[in-house]
């Protein structure tokens, strides 16, 4: 039986998601989870990979299971054995031919920046922080410049790995909570660094630095070297993956609880 489950964590410890030489990732917590409830190995695959840093309260993934088990067990049962930043939220049957990565049609993802003179304490390491006051409206006047079919080069690392920068962006947001700020971004798909190089960018637009039309330049230039540097990963969260509806999976946003602000029905 092939299972998706959804994960979310605080990547704060972890050295990304992806496994890697040495461990000390979110997949290799998450598949030691499932070895020791399983009690078998099991091997996940993710619906996207993501940095050292860098958190998700909607991450999917997808694995076969050789025992049999009721989907509240595999909640419950996984979480016995994960550590306390991570955990999984929902577990669904899907068919055989489903795949958490390929099956996706979009993916969402939030940046959260405290925009005031100091920076935080208890939230470190959960959101990112620029000390200079920002424009939220000419922010989203340039990330209006960012939707539909684009050639993303601009925001793309050089160790990126992506067959196409060309991409689809659905959603563009920037929007104020008091001394927060959240960047919404839905697209088909993501390249590498893509959303903290926009954010990176778009700080410099509310700045004053650059106008709105600065993001088209960019876009149209396609050249990664004229646009601002990576933004910190630390307020990066990997929100919802989308599925068509007929796989009868959660939407991952209607429930996320995303850290420190109201954003429910926002």
């Amino acid at each position: 039986m092939r299972i998706a489950l959804a994960v979310e964590y605080d990547g704060s410890g972890f050295r990304g998601w992806q496994t890697q030489p040495g461990g000390g990732t979110v997949q290799d917590a998450v598949q030691d989870a499932l070895r020791q409830f399983a009690g078998v190995p099991v091997q996940v695959v993710s619906a996207g990979r993501t940095d050292a840093g860098v958190h998700a309260t909607g991450q999917v993934v997808h694995f076969d299971a050789a025992v049999e088990r009721s989907m509240f067990a595999w909640v419950r049962g996984t979480n016995s054995f994960l550590p306390s930043a991570v955990a999984v939220r929902w577990a669904r049957p899907v068919a055989d031919d489903f795949h958490a990565r390929f099956s996706a049609y979009a993916r969402r993802y939030r940046y959260l920046l405290i925009n005031r003179a100091h920076r935080t304490g208890v939230w470190n390491g959960r959101v990112g922080w620029y000390h200079h006051p920002l424009d939220v409206g000419t922010m989203q006047a340039a990330a209006h410049l960012l939707l539909g079919e684009r050639d993303f080069s601009a925001f793309r690392a050089a160790e990126c790995q992506a067959n196409s920068p060309v991409k689809v962006m659905r959603e563009a947001h920037v929007r104020r909570f008091g001394d927060l700020i959240a960047f919404d971004f839905e697209a088909s798909a993501f390249l590498h660094h893509m959303v903290r190089n926009l954010v990176g960018s778009l700080v410099h637009v509310g700045q004053g630095k650059r106008p709105p039309e600065w993001i088209g330049e960019l876009l149209a230039a396609g050249d990664r070297r004229l646009a601002a540097p990576t933004f910190a990963a630390a307020g990066l969260y990997l929100f919802a993956v989308r599925y068509p509806p007929e796989l009868g999976l959660p939407s991952g946003d209607q429930t996320n609880l995303t850290p420190c602000i109201p954003l429910y029905g926002q």
